[in-house]
């Protein structure tokens, strides 16, 4: 969809304060928009859309604050990546993904 925003304009806010149980998502990101609303659908006591708009293609929704987290990662290490590569050529994973 060509909404005419520049991709630094298509942002995500995600807002929640200790008082209120809900986080509010205001996004224009497809794959979390298509997310959510599937989400929505199967859990609609969990989480709602409250907004759309479709000449930006944003969507915003109000969602449990237990049923939405961020995941940290720690970088990998040379050597698990070593690792990892070296699995992957003994296992041949590649031929596997073809």
């Amino acid at each position: 969809m060509r909404t005419g925003l520049t991709k630094q304009e298509k942002t995500t806010d995600i807002w929640f304060d200790e008082k209120d149980p809900l986080i509010h998502i205001r996004t224009h990101n497809t794959n979390l928009k298509r997310r959510l609303a599937t989400y929505a659908e199967q859990y609609p006591d969990e989480c709602c859309k409250t907004d759309t708009d479709p000449e930006t293609g944003c969507m915003e929704f109000d969602i449990a604050k237990g049923r939405f987290s961020f995941r940290l990662t720690a970088p990998y290490s040379e050597e698990r990546r070593e690792a990892a590569r070296q699995f992957a050529r003994e296992n041949n994973t590649a031929d596997r993904l073809k």
